[in-house]
């Protein structure tokens, strides 16, 4: 039986969405395979949490843990940190560094997907759509006027590197245009300013099972508010989701899904990942990937899952054998 760490927290907003998809990782392993463990990182602290609130520290070493003499080393880590350090590559870096196999995407690709603007330019080179941008370092000077002027009203302001749609604002008026560049640097050194895709959004889930790549049915979210933000996503009533969507031909249901697995492979993609779209008419442009997508019996890649006839056991089994 195999000693699985599940990692959980991290240092970004996310924190909480972190350990909801821990927590239903950890209730739905595959007991008879795994030993699962649930370690919090934080800034403070790496530790395991047992049955009785005990915790212990881990060490950094070897990412081990000692209980009651016992010294338990770690087969592998299922990697459920959404932000930094488990999302962006630094976490992976360091299980690189100490050997340790994990389940999310390597060094190089977390940090890519990650980073939307150098994403972006990376798919663009490859021939898929991405929204009309600008990008800018703290401390730039902003053309306000010139950027508007190019993109048009309303247009969407965000962090180069967050997820969960945290710091990310819908500009609708020029007087709200500094307000959300100064909202979006309070995450990010680098943001990014797009033009706003009127058309349907489209989630699709990709995983490895064995040599096989998986592509799960897709998703349209419907949010009831401006757009997607973090309380649409987690209210669990301020958006629809409808698995699969309706209304979508079998040319775009298609298209959807071999764009999805060509970036997977082009990418290097590893685990479980949730590619988004807009769909805009006939045209598909890409919203952004999430390598550590959510995995709470609420998020779209169980659902997904499920719509297919996939347990969450023999997703999270796919997931774990594919690091080894």
């Amino acid at each position: 039986m195999k000693n699985i760490a599940i990692v959980c927290g991290g240092y970004s907003g996310e924190y909480q969405i972190s350990l909801g998809s821990a927590e239903t990782v950890y209730k739905h392993i595959d007991r008879v395979k795994y030993r699962p463990y649930l370690i919090f990182i934080d800034k403070q602290r790496w530790y395991y949490k047992d049955a009785d609130g005990n915790e212990y520290n881990i060490d950094r070493k070897d990412f081990s843990l000692t209980i009651a003499g016992e010294h338990i080393l770690f087969d592998g880590v299922f990697n459920a940190i959404h932000g930094t350090p488990g999302e962006d590559g630094k976490l992976a870096a360091y299980f690189d560094i100490i050997g340790m196999p994990y389940t999310s995407c390597d060094t190089d690709t977390s940090a890519l997907t990650f980073n939307k603007y150098h994403c972006n330019l990376m798919l663009h080179s490859l021939g898929v759509n991405v929204a009309r941008s600008f990008s800018f370092l703290n401390g730039d000077t902003i053309n306000r006027a010139e950027v508007i002027q190019e993109l048009g009203l309303p247009l969407f302001v965000k962090p180069a590197r967050s997820g969960s749609s945290v710091g990310v604002s819908k500009v609708k008026t020029e007087a709200d245009f500094d307000k959300a560049v100064e909202k979006a640097f309070e995450t990010d050194s680098r943001i990014i300013i797009e033009e706003f895709l009127d058309g349907r959004e489209i989630a699709c889930g990709l995983y490895k099972e064995g040599k096989n790549l998986v592509v799960l049915p897709l998703t349209e979210i419907i949010s009831k508010k401006e757009f997607f933000d973090y309380e649409a996503k987690y209210s669990g009533t301020l958006a629809d989701e409808i698995t699969p969507p309706e209304n979508l031909t079998p040319e775009q249901e298609t298209d959807i899904k071999a764009l999805s697995a060509m970036i997977y492979r082009k990418l290097g993609c590893k685990g479980v990942i949730r590619v988004d779209y807009m769909l805009t008419g006939t045209e598909l442009y890409l919203i952004e990937i999430n390598s550590i997508p959510g995995l709470s019996s609420n998020s779209i890649v169980p659902k997904q899952a499920g719509v297919m006839g996939t347990t969450l056991t023999d997703l999270f089994s796919a997931v774990i054998e594919g690091m080894f």
